[in-house]
């Protein structure tokens, strides 16, 4: 989502600094050197704190990728307004047998976007990892995916093996989560159909559950209902279309089960889709 006016309220909360090149965030290059923002994470939670030194991958909206900064900066509002950009990814896992998507809500710990419904699991590929920044056939945002369907909802990386996942697009969004945080990604929606044993990680998760098409719309109907930015703009955008031809592609009244190749010919492969 690129916003045509951002907020200008001043944040609360906790304060930012300014933080120096020495410091190891700032970058330079195609963005010009950004005089980025810190923050002080002691009154967030000790276990989602440190998950914010992991670094981010951070790229162009054409999505290639300029140098890496850790996720705090990354997704501080002051930082984004300067055009700072990471990439990321969005799982939707649906069950071999019906077709249901299994959705997660993100835990009260959460620095951004707690307490929301949202897709399988939202995360990102890191440059911690040579493995994960490879770009060909999405092969590095799959092994991320992998991995963190493994940390937030404990299922087995060998339930969910990179080959089972078809990559359908990237889009180019922004978010606000408060008067801090946000979102401001190249995000690559991954499907994927798989039996899988689910042992949530509570600090990342509160609650999770398989939905039919009908009944995500019934949540999504409820007044007050809070769900993240990203998955509403991907219902709005792609998902229920996508979701009906899989199921029908998939053939379960014959007996079928849902097969995420069958979109093959639908992905946008070679595209970056601003939405907003």
């Amino acid at each position: 989502m690129i916003a045509t006016q951002m907020p200008t309220a001043a944040p609360t909360g906790p304060s930012t600094t300014k933080t120096s090149a020495t410091t190891g965030a700032s970058l330079t290059g195609e963005l010009g050197p950004l005089p980025l923002e810190t923050i002080d994470l002691s009154a967030y939670d000790p276990e989602q704190s440190k998950l914010m030194d992991e670094r981010c991958i951070v790229v162009t909206p054409a999505d290639v990728p300029i140098g890496a900064l850790d996720k705090k900066t990354c997704h501080l509002m002051s930082n984004i307004r300067q055009g700072l950009l990471h990439r990321a990814f969005s799982v939707f896992l649906f069950r071999p047998t019906d077709g249901a998507l299994l959705l997660q809500k993100r835990a009260s710990e959460k620095i951004t976007f707690p307490d929301m419904w949202t897709n399988t699991c939202c995360s990102h590929p890191l440059d911690d990892f040579e493995e994960e920044k490879e770009m060909r056939d999405a092969m590095g945002v799959k092994r991320a995916a992998t991995r963190k369907l493994e940390h937030e909802l404990g299922i087995p990386q060998s339930q969910t093996p990179v080959e089972g996942f078809q990559y359908l697009t990237r889009i180019h969004y922004l978010a606000p989560s408060d008067g801090i945080w946000g979102e401001h990604e190249i995000d690559y929606i991954l499907f994927m159909s798989a039996r899988v044993d689910v042992n949530p990680n509570l600090n990342e998760i509160s609650e999770y559950k398989y939905v039919s098409p009908q009944e995500l719309k019934d949540m999504m109907d409820v007044p007050g209902s809070k769900f993240t930015p990203w998955f509403r703009l991907i219902v709005r955008e792609f998902l229920f279309p996508w979701w009906d031809a899989l199921l029908q592609r998939s053939n379960l009244a014959s007996g079928g089960k849902i097969d995420v190749t069958s979109m093959k010919d639908l992905a946008r492969e070679g595209e970056v889709v601003k939405v907003e």
